[in-house]
């Protein structure tokens, strides 16, 4: 599959560049607009030659045709170029490439069945099991008006429609239009269509794509440039490092939406079922990227309380001062929810982020403007996230629509016991009593310098401490060389196998030091440790499976995640193993890492083994090379002395000497960092 996209438009298609599958298509506002666009050369499809993506916004396919007819085989040259924006815009250019006059019929088959787009990822997922595969709307019938010949498909019943204007006009027959061509030798000839989806009143000006492609293909070409001139510079040093960190620049271009009431930019959760606010997968890529600079970070934060729930819906799994979980538009949110507030750990990660961008910013203004939604967001985990007072947070899903598991590891089948049991509801996820100690450390540092309230800041370092030593007599297992349960059940028994979430747990600075050896130690054992990352699970688990999607695979942000807490916790050489092994993994996958992929042993297997529904590019799998260069070179705010400084030690390996990152923005000043002799030094400017 190709896809390209810009915002939450995107397109996907095969590398013919047809949409003709259950699952490609062209879609804007979480709806499909486009189902089937499928080229043919004398009712025959033509034959691949090299396709791929010019940027995230556009790509190129190039064809030749196969003999058919009285039609020679290799006598026609087909190329399509195809771009998306505010619609999708594409030219074909067929060329007689023989000495010979050559006729030939040339015809698109075009359908549109407006299916939404959770149902369209639900085929998709489902793909393996056909019986079990939703159906989906069959499309609506063509109808052809206008001079041009444009053609306009609506929504049976509905108010969605799609337009597609083409630069000539051709015959409609049986869904398909038509063109007779008579080529000359070396003749060449051009079409160009614009696909303009409209949705509730929300139109797209009928213009010619002759009229408009250039300057929108200008218009996005500007954005990136711009967004790529912002962000820092990574040279010298290991070019493996330096390859991972600029694509993963590239694909965070490209999944940056704008979003709420003021449209501000923030990160889309991942490609292609995921082009939308995720409270979680914002939070968490919004504080794997502050190297990148604070703006994207604060337009998340600002998007994120402006969606924070206000009332009690059991519908949607909403409570006062919650953060949303996932937002969808048009036909989805017709069809399932417009927001939905399923996941249990969106609101501790969003005080995370709060508590981080201050910082990296020291900015009062945002602690200020954003105190109120904190303090709602605070009001949320202690009344509703520990609904049963036992000093955790817990998640039960409200509705029967709703997810069953609602932490990071959000598939029916994450929450394991040992012995395969699967754990019953109410859950008390590992990692989130993490996430809720750092979320009170941190907020209490901004309590005291921002909001000047230390009584408030007293009560949550009182209340983090309290946390933490819960934590540890409830979670903690002193059996099999000792570790953390991945959860607590509704019996408050612990889910006691050993999973990567404990790495989470170094992050957020929950556990105490004489424990820290131990899970380091758990990490990088034979049983989670594969090679390329860290398990999700680990492989001596009754329920160990290296291709499930939660229980044996390596997802790169779970590793990233872990490897800066080891590095918090002194375990250097542990956190640069897994940073290494994550870069090497990215070669695999052309820079670009996956949201997830298998679990087996790097001994076994040559290269990382791809899963087979990933999103790529995802958000957190593009952030993970942002982070890892954060933690190799140890970068951390000093917000009392507003500068930024690094707590690497010494004796970087030598696959770091002579790199150079430029550009590092915070407290409004621009910062370098350079590895020389194996030390890094950060000094102020360019």
């Amino acid at each position: 599959m190709i896809t390209i996209l810009e915002g939450s438009t995107f397109c996907l298609s095969d590398d013919l560049g047809d949409v003709s599958g259950d699952t490609s298509g062209f879609f804007a506002w979480d709806t499909r607009f486009l189902s089937r666009l499928v080229l043919r050369v004398d009712g025959a499809r033509p034959l691949p030659l090299s396709a791929g993506r010019l940027q995230h916004f556009a790509a190129a396919f190039y064809l030749r045709n196969p003999r058919v007819n009285d039609l020679p085989g290799d006598s026609l040259s087909i190329a399509r170029r195809r771009y998306v924006g505010t619609g999708l815009q594409e030219r074909i250019a067929v060329r007689n490439e023989s000495m010979e006059p050559l006729a030939f019929e040339l015809s698109l088959e075009l359908g549109a069945d407006f299916a939404d787009i959770i149902s369209v990822k639900q085929h998709d997922f489902a793909l393996g099991d056909p019986e079990h595969a939703p159906d989906l709307p069959p499309p609506a019938e063509a109808q052809q008006h206008g001079a041009n010949g444009a053609l306009l498909f609506s929504e049976p019943g509905g108010d969605a429609h799609t337009r597609i204007v083409l630069s000539r006009p051709g015959k409609l027959v049986s869904g398909r239009i038509v063109y007779p061509l008579e080529l000359e030798p070396h003749e060449s000839w051009e079409l160009r269509l614009d696909v303009l989806p409209s949705l509730g009143g929300e139109e797209i000006e009928t213009v010619p794509a002759v009229d408009r492609l250039d300057e929108e293909i200008e218009t996005i070409g500007d954005v990136v440039e711009a967004w790529t001139l912002r962000v820092p510079k990574l040279r010298g040093g290991w070019e493996a490092l330096r390859r991972a960190f600029d694509q993963s620049v590239a694909d965070l271009a490209a999944l940056r939406i704008r979003s709420g009431a003021e449209r501000r930019p923030l990160f889309a959760a991942g490609m292609p079922w995921f082009m939308t606010v995720f409270g979680r997968d914002t939070a968490i890529t919004s504080l794997q990227t502050l190297l990148l600079g604070p703006e994207l970070a604060i337009g998340a934060l600002d998007v994120l309380a402006e969606l924070q729930a206000t009332e009690v819906d059991p519908g949607i799994d909403a409570e006062p001062g919650k953060i949303v979980h996932e937002v969808r538009h048009g036909r989805a949110a017709e069809t399932w929810f417009s927001r939905y507030y399923g996941s249990v750990d969106s609101t501790p990660l969003f005080l995370v982020l709060l508590a981080e961008a201050f910082r990296w910013t020291d900015d009062t203004a945002l602690a200020t403007r954003l105190k109120g939604p904190a303090l709602r967001a605070l009001e949320w985990i202690d009344r509703y996230g520990d609904s049963d007072g036992d000093g955790f947070v817990e998640y039960a899903r409200q509705t029967e629509r709703g997810l069953a598991n609602q932490s990071w590891k959000d598939s029916g089948d994450s929450q394991r016991f040992h012995d395969g049991r699967l754990a019953e509801p109410p859950i008390a996820p590992v990692e989130v009593q993490g996430y809720v100690y750092d979320a009170k450390l941190g907020l209490a540092e901004m309590a005291r310098k921002a909001w000047r309230d230390a009584e408030l800041a007293d009560r949550l370092e009182r209340e983090a401490a309290e946390l933490q030593t819960r934590f540890n007599e409830a979670f903690w297992s002193d059996e099999r060389g000792g570790f953390y349960a991945l959860a607590l059940d509704r019996e408050k028994q612990r889910v006691d196998s050993r999973c990567s979430n404990m790495g989470h747990l170094l992050w957020s600075g929950i556990v105490p030091a004489e424990r820290v050896d131990a899970v380091a130690d758990q990490l990088l054992s034979e049983t989670l440790w594969s090679g390329w990352g860290i398990r999700t699970m680990a492989s001596d688990e009754a329920a160990f499976n290296p291709l499930s999607y939660h229980n044996g695979t390596v997802w790169p942000h779970d590793s990233a995640l872990a490897a800066w807490g080891l590095a918090r916790h002194g375990h250097v050489e542990a956190s640069r193993r897994v940073a290494r092994a994550l870069i090497e993994a990215a070669g695999h996958f052309n820079w670009s890492l996956p949201e997830v992929f298998a679990g087996f042993a790097r001994a076994e297997t040559p290269f990382p083994i791809a899963y087979p529904t990933a999103a790529r590019p995802q958000a957190w799998a593009a952030g993970t090379p942002i982070l890892l260069v954060r933690v190799l070179l140890g970068l951390e705010p000093d917000r009392a002395h507003q500068r930024l400084v690094t707590t690497a030690a010494d004796e970087l390996p030598s696959w770091l000497d002579g790199l150079r990152l430029e550009g590092v923005r915070a407290f409004g000043r621009n910062w370098t960092a350079a590895v020389e002799r194996g030390s890094v030094t950060v000094s102020e400017g360019p």
